[in-house]
């Protein structure tokens, strides 16, 4: 198959798929990755657990229904979670531990083929990218002069695609029929709630293995569209700007995306679409859980969103009561796992900001010759309560204090000693005045000291 796709096939349609998609070793391998992402069981009651104790024989099972075409996909369990800095809730689909199996052998399957064709600035759900490369593609156009932004919202994506134009660009490229029926069974699966059953018309199930694939598919031929026209755009899933040079070409390309959604089904959202001019002081928008904003002296900032900042306090507060009843390094443990993921996801906000093991802004010969930008906002942070959390590389001794009220940097520190061993310059009394708020955030204990940059691929499309 690997081969076919370098190649190319005759008519660019693949006939018989349901094989590949039914062996036992795809089926085995789908196991394990739904294995080891764990998640909660869906209507059966089934858990991953579960599963596991007699998975041979239940994947055997699941063989026999591919080969005859007999297999039929459970409804969706649906649950509402809230939305992050919002008294909203989003619905989340839960789908059977059986259905998550042969969802994962399906886009093991059917992923590459339309892999090889998605267009280089589709970054979203694609293997080897993701959101840093957005960013970076994103950052690089802003500095090349596009400063006129269309920031594209799509009312309820996921919720309105419409079954019939998606499986007519699948058809495209696959004309296996058990494999198509497959497909277009996941999508009218329908859902169960505490109010019962419920038919699924439009969109694709949230928490489906195979829906960013198909939602993927859905946007790509906006995707060739746009680039055919020579318009630079960024998108990730259905979260997509396009950069310009003039008002008049981000109107005309605003204009090119609000008519291919008509002739779509889908819907632009009134108000989060907008379009941006980056060039007048204060301008910012958002991408990503990113914002960038032009300063008040003229340069480009890539700072955390405060939405983003909001959610992640919100997580944190009720992992660090005291009253919690657990011990400081079961806390440590669970502190650390959290904040570095979230710093691996936020490092380009931080591309200009260097602070130290102790929380403290470090200076130029520590920080492997970064500086601190001119007029950067950081916080200084004292160390935490004791010596020997500190030293073992814990955020969980100070992240309280970080995410509470400005500290004044008159206070009079603790501990000097920077992330990477070396002695950072003190900041004496009275040397810097003013109450700074901290909005980027990196701890030596993560990751060593190193420049941000250095995360992100050196190759991009």
């Amino acid at each position: 198959m690997l081969t076919a796709l370098e190649r190319g096939i005759k008519g660019n349609k693949w006939f018989s798929l349901i094989d590949k998609v039914s062996t036992e070793r795809t089926l085995q391998l789908a196991w394990e990755k739904v294995q080891s992402n764990a998640g909660a069981c869906g209507v059966d009651g089934i858990t991953v657990g579960r599963f596991g104790k007699d998975s041979q024989n239940r994947l055997l099972a699941v063989n026999e229904h591919l080969k005859r075409g007999t297999y039929q996909p459970k409804p969706v369990k649906r649950v509402w979670i809230a939305k992050p800095g919002s008294a909203e809730k989003r619905p989340l689909g839960i789908p059977t531990v059986t259905d998550r199996v042969v969802q994962t052998a399906l886009r093991m399957v059917i992923e590459p083929i339309f892999e090889n064709r998605f267009h280089p600035h589709s970054y979203g759900f694609r293997p080897g990218r993701g959101c840093k490369d957005a960013l970076w593609h994103v950052d690089q156009l802003l500095k090349a002069g596009h400063t006129h932004i269309v920031d594209v919202d799509i009312k309820g994506y996921f919720d309105s695609i419409p079954h019939g134009q998606l499986m007519a660009l699948v058809r495209e490229h696959v004309s296996d029929g058990r494999v198509l029926g497959l497909i277009e069974g996941f999508l009218k699966q329908g859902v169960m709630e505490h109010t019962g059953w419920s038919k699924g018309e439009d969109g694709t199930p949230h928490g489906g293995v195979i829906s960013p694939l198909l939602a993927n598919i859905y946007l790509d031929p906006l995707d060739w569209l746009m680039a055919g026209l020579g318009f630079q755009m960024a998108r990730y899933a259905d979260d997509m700007v396009v950069l310009c040079r003039s008002r008049e070409e981000a109107g005309k390309a605003l204009e090119t995306i609000r008519e291919w959604m008509a002739g779509a089904g889908l819907t632009l959202h009134p108000e989060k679409t907008r379009v941006v001019d980056m060039n007048p002081a204060d301008s910012h928008f958002d991408f990503l859980g990113f914002r960038f904003k032009r300063t008040r002296r003229g340069r480009l900032m890539k700072l955390v969103r405060p939405k983003s900042l909001r959610k992640l306090r919100e997580s944190i507060k009720p992992r660090t009561k005291r009253s919690s009843g657990r011990s400081m390094e079961a806390m440590v443990a669970e502190m650390n796992r959290k904040l570095r993921g979230w710093s691996n996801t936020q490092i380009p906000a931080i591309w200009k900001i260097w602070i130290n093991g102790c929380g403290r802004v470090c200076a130029p010969s520590c920080a492997s010759g970064g500086a601190v930008e001119a007029g950067a906002v950081v916080e200084i942070i004292n160390a935490g309560p004791t010596a020997t959390l500190q030293e073992s590389g814990s955020f969980a001794c100070w992240m309280r204090r970080v995410l509470k009220s400005s500290v004044s940097v008159t206070e009079q520190p603790t501990d000097w000693r920077a992330g990477c061993g070396r002695s950072a310059s003190p900041v004496r009394r009275g040397e810097r005045r003013k109450s700074m708020r901290c909005s980027y955030l990196y701890h030596g204990a993560v990751g060593s000291l190193r420049h941000p940059l250095s995360t992100i691929p050196a190759h991009h499309p």
